[in-house]
């Protein structure tokens, strides 16, 4: 539709044949816009701001959706974390499954001692069963090394001597003592192997799942420390100071081998940044608080 004197669109006057200053003036129609001097990109969407065609007014482009930057962000960190979880040595899995081995063998070998100081021959029974388990968590391990060609004991001796060390540090004094350091010790030994897990191949990881399944032990130590306390209230103040020195040792000596095996040590990077390694951590010790509380026991 055109008005009486054939300009155009009723309301626009017809653009300028050549770019005449008429033209450009009245409606910007025919208006060529130079370079911005300073570097700026014409929009698109120029039309929207009054008199930009027509008065060459640069605007700027918008900003990337905030969405879309998270969601490549997210991206990045997952592809990041793939390539390290790809470049793992095997020497840093070995690393892995000789500590978890030894570490079963050492949780026989003190369950089937610490059975000696049981009160009753229920709770011994009970005991050495749980240290039986145990042992055939060893085995687990040790058969899947032997199958893809490591030796076990090889694999073991780098954590005889922290592992040891550990023991022998923190030896429980009597049969409640033994009993908190079943629970608290080797529980927290089991959140940090579970975390680890999440980067491991899909066969290590359910060999790592399946071997800290619970024995039993938990509930067992739980019902005989809240009883022991219930009797005997005083006792609770000398076995939370038991429980922090548990943790203390066991940090002490997963320092040591955190710097002498930087393989095993390397792990860590395929859990992500700084921030995860916090939130691991903060998981960790949250589980361990709410261990002591099932205990009875105050942190």
């Amino acid at each position: 539709m055109t008005d009486s004197t054939g300009t155009g669109r009723v309301g626009f006057p017809a653009p300028s044949i050549g770019g005449d200053d008429a033209g450009g003036e009245a409606g910007g129609a025919g208006t060529a816009r130079g370079p911005d001097p300073e570097g700026r990109k014409w929009s698109d969407h120029d039309s929207a701001v009054p008199g930009a065609r027509a008065h060459g007014v640069a605007t700027d482009a918008p900003e990337p959706h905030r969405d879309a930057q998270a969601r490549d962000a997210q991206a990045r960190d997952v592809q990041a974390r793939d390539a390290v979880r790809a470049g793992i040595p095997d020497i840093a899995v070995v690393d892995l499954l000789g500590l978890l081995a030894f570490g079963e063998l050492t949780a026989f070998e003190r369950l089937a001692t610490d059975a000696r100081m049981a009160p009753t021959l229920t709770d011994k029974i009970a005991l050495a069963g749980i240290a039986a388990a145990e042992f055939a968590h060893f085995e687990e391990v040790r058969a899947h090394l032997l199958g893809v060609g490591v030796d076990p004991v090889r694999a073991m001796e780098p954590f005889v001597s922290p592992l040891t060390n550990f023991h022998n540090l923190t030896a429980p004094a009597d049969w409640l003592e033994s009993l908190v350091k079943v629970y608290v010790g080797d529980s927290i030994a089991a959140d940090f192997y579970r975390e680890i897990a999440t980067v491991l191949d899909p066969d290590v990881r359910a060999l790592v799942l399946d071997v800290l399944a619970d024995t039993g032990h938990a509930a067992f130590a739980v019902g005989r420390v809240r009883a022991a306390i219930e009797a005997d209230p005083t006792v609770a103040g000398r076995l939370a100071l038991w429980a922090r020195r548990l943790v203390g040792e066991a940090l002490t000596e997963a320092q040591r081998v955190a710097v002498e095996r930087s393989a095993l040590a390397a792990l860590l990077n395929g859990i992500g940044d700084l921030t995860a390694l916090a939130e691991l951590f903060n998981r960790i010790t949250l589980a361990h608080t709410a261990r002591m509380d099932a205990l009875g026991l105050s942190t």
